[in-house]
């Protein structure tokens, strides 16, 4: 009975032994946005109290299960990808904060955008995504994990292994030491979405190229007793999806770049997850609840499988306990030096005075002055690394990377059914000598409009303040008897017909996040040719005014609209007080009352402000756009004259050009309502609404021989129902405006791009 009872102990002993020696690797697919449901799969599998003891994922679900063995909870990766920052990561924002409004340029209406690096070789940029923000989150999200790893992927609270593609050698690349960030960062490398990251001086790609569902690499580097695989990644649909092909062609480019899983490399050991994805776009990453709940719904009916298969147990206390000891080994994000091996002494410089001088630096000090630095498309092919010095015990910013000279591409304009169609196209070049300069050329040609502006912007950063200088020159035509097609009209147009050229020296200073304080001075030089009557002829000779002089001014200016023209979210602010010195000389033509030529010389100081905001969320929102010019400004010899010189209140699209008698005043409040209603993806309905109440109107005598100021009572109203489509090639909208004007009272407007004008000289 002895023996007995020694060998059933010994039984039962070998047979605790085998279940405790049990050892479970979780394989994580790749699939894009689908991916995500890999989170309810985890969250499952801690809820039951499944141990993982190995990690093996490829994109998506290289990222989901690095987090994981990096010690974050099932529920803190949910909290993670729910949070707005994340849909900024996947989008390419930097978000509202960081958004640096004073190294942008002056809107245009351009819409493709071709950017060529210019070195000792030609490149064309092809990458669809931009990677600053996500490449910064993982950064930061994982630096300490991989310090606390001593960089091997097998000290992990999990022991872990990223797949990468390596496309010269067409080989797999197991990823099992390094910084974890960059590992997961080049893991999710998509040909022609994300631009490769290069480690080990290796460009590497994302590794769901030559295995997508990486079961064999599991086997070979932790040989596990059981393998839960997730795939997210089979082919969704068996025949030809013919209402959607349009809406799914980026998706089937990510599927025609990433292997295809070999499910027979799964045994009877092992268990096999596909979450119910169908439907879900791979590029689509709003969807994130119902991702990660079909990820939960679908583990969940293989429970049974899961339990029957993994005897083993790991309490939610245990695994916490663990996680819990494993953080607070971690040395706190504090940095002591910023390392650019890459780059020149010049710009090491450069990019030192762009962060702050203090010791040692936080990471909001550091997210700050490395996302100065991207800001300028000089610096976009850099990435960054954090690195713990044990040396300081601290750790290092490094940026990596490449800096070129580049030009920069820009075609644009619109497609319009009234004659204010034109086309765009802006040339840029960057370079660095020193200091970084950008010089441009923006160039439109239309019917209604011509317009050349040529600028040099120099930046200068130092340790105490960032700012550049920017010689710029302007060129600007408006024929505006061409614009006017107009449904109802009470009279004909005034024929007028404008240049306008101007030299200007701006100052720029950053003013805030998202703000820039300029101060100018320009010179000016406007040749104004119109009639005084709306009935001519052949034999009629208009007047000729020519107004000249000098403008100084300073403007702070804050912006962080979501777009360029009809945007729906965001705010604008813009503040202004210039001085103006100017001469005006007037040659009448035959339709004028006077008859001999006049000069006289202005000068007046003007206020301006304006403000634009928005609010709500979902299928309506809502803004404000408000507007008030303040100054001393004279009028001139004659009613139209003075009318061209007067500031104007534009606030429909095409408000610029058209010329609205009645909008334009010396002294003048104006504002309006604008209600957004979002009908569908990218497809807005808007109505908006305007007053315009000028302080005092322009008018003439009864002998129309002088220009007066009279206070009016009036006020003038303006207005625009209009559908906008939001498409990749820019706006498409149609429209039907009003304007309490007599010239251009109801008018329709159909156009394709952007009705985007270069300053004129008084603006």
């Amino acid at each position: 009975m002895g023996m007995k009872y020694l060998a059933a102990a010994l039984i039962f002993v070998f047979n605790c032994y085998l279940v405790q020696a049990q050892k479970v690797a979780l394989v994580l697919s790749g699939g894009g946005a689908k991916g995500l449901s890999h989170v309810g799969v985890l969250k499952l599998l801690e809820e039951y109290e499944i141990p993982i003891d190995y990690i093996v994922g490829t994109s998506m679900g290289g990222v989901i299960g690095g987090f994981y063995a990096a010690g974050y909870s099932a529920h803190e990766i949910e909290r993670l990808v729910l949070q707005k920052d994340f849909q900024q990561w996947v989008n390419g924002e930097l978000g509202k904060d960081y958004q640096f409004y004073y190294a942008k340029s002056e809107d245009h209406a351009g819409i493709l955008n071709l950017q060529l690096d210019v070195d000792s070789t030609v490149s064309l940029n092809t990458n669809l995504a931009n990677d600053h923000a996500i490449n910064f989150a993982l950064a930061e999200l994982l630096a300490q994990s991989s310090q606390r790893a001593n960089y091997n992927f097998d000290s992990l609270l999990i022991p872990f292994r990223a797949v990468a593609a390596d496309i010269f050698t067409q080989q797999v690349v197991v990823l099992k030491q390094g910084g974890l960030h960059e590992a997961l960062r080049a893991t999710l490398s998509v040909p022609f979405f994300f631009r490769p990251l290069k480690l080990d001086n290796k460009y590497l790609f994302d590794g769901g190229i030559y295995n997508n569902f990486p079961v064999t690499i599991a086997r070979e580097e932790f040989n596990p007793d059981v393998i839960i695989g997730v795939n997210v990644s089979s082919k969704v649909y068996e025949e030809y999806p013919y209402e959607k092909d349009s809406d799914l062609i980026d998706e089937s480019l990510i599927s025609l770049l990433l292997d295809k899983p070999d499910l027979k490399i799964l045994n009877q050991k092992d268990i096999y997850i596909e979450p119910d994805v169908k439907g879900y776009s791979a590029l689509n990453f709003k969807a994130v609840g119902a991702l990660i709940d079909s990820g939960y719904v679908e583990a969940n009916r293989h429970l049974g499988e899961i339990n029957s298969k993994i005897k083993s147990k790991m309490t939610c206390e245990t695994i916490t306990q663990k996680r819990n000891q494993y953080i607070l080994s971690s040395q706190p994000l504090e940095f002591t030096q910023l390392k650019m091996d890459d780059f020149s002494k010049p710009k090491q410089r450069y990019i030192r005075n762009l962060f702050s001088d203090k010791e040692p630096l936080n990471i909001h000090d550091i997210k700050l002055g490395y996302y100065k630095m991207i800001s300028e498309e000089y610096f976009h092919n850099t990435y960054p690394a954090i690195r713990y010095n044990s040396v300081d015990s601290a750790y290092n910013f490094e940026i990596l990377g490449k800096t070129n000279n580049n030009f920069d591409f820009d075609l644009g304009g619109n497609l319009s059914t009234r004659s204010i169609s034109q086309i765009y196209l802006g040339l840029n070049f960057t370079h660095f000598n020193h200091y970084l300069f950008k010089h441009r050329l923006s160039i439109y040609t239309g019917r209604f409009y011509q317009s050349i502006l040529a600028a040099s912007r120099i930046n200068i950063p130092t340790r105490s303040k960032l700012f550049y200088i920017e010689p710029m020159f302007t060129f600007n035509h408006w024929d505006y008897i061409n614009s006017n097609e107009l449904i109802l009209s009470d009279k004909d147009p005034t024929l007028i017909d404008l240049i306008d050229r101007s030299i200007r020296i701006n100052l720029g200073f950053p003013a805030g996040d998202n703000g820039i304080m300029r101060v100018y001075s320009s010179y000016f030089h406007n040749s104004n040719e119109y009639s005084n009557r709306t009935e001519i002829v052949s034999s009629d000779t208009l007047d000729d005014q020519t107004f000249k002089g000098f403008r100084h001014g300073v403007e702070f200016v804050r912006k962080n609209l979501d777009r360029k023209q009809y945007p729906s979210s965001g705010k604008y602010f813009l503040a202004a007080l210039d001085f103006f010195n100017a001469e005006e000389t007037l040659v009448p033509g035959n339709t004028s009352n006077l008859t001999e030529p006049l000069s006289q010389r202005n000068n007046w100081v003007r206020l301006k402000l304006r403000a634009e905001q928005y609010f709500g969320s979902g299928w309506f929102k809502y803004g404000y756009l408000a507007e008030g010019v303040f100054s001393n400004q004279n009028t001139g010899f004659n009613l139209t004259g003075s009318q061209i010189n007067a500031p104007a209140f534009e606030p429909l699209p095409d408000s610029p050009s058209l010329f609205l008698e009645n909008f334009r005043a010396y002294n003048y409040l104006a504002g309006g309502i604008r209600n957004i209603y979002s009908v569908a993806r990218n497809i807005d309905i808007r109505a908006e609404g305007y007053v315009f109440k000028p302080f005092k109107s322009l008018t003439v005598d009864d002998t129309f021989d002088s220009v007066m100021l009279n206070d009016v009572t009036d006020f003038y109203f303006a207005g625009t129902v209009a559908g906008v489509y939001h498409s990749p090639l820019g706006p498409i909208s149609m429209q039907v405006n009003y304007y309490d004007d007599q010239a251009n009272r109801w008018g329709f407007l159909l156009h394709v791009g952007y009705l985007i004008f270069n300053r004129d000289p008084l603006e």
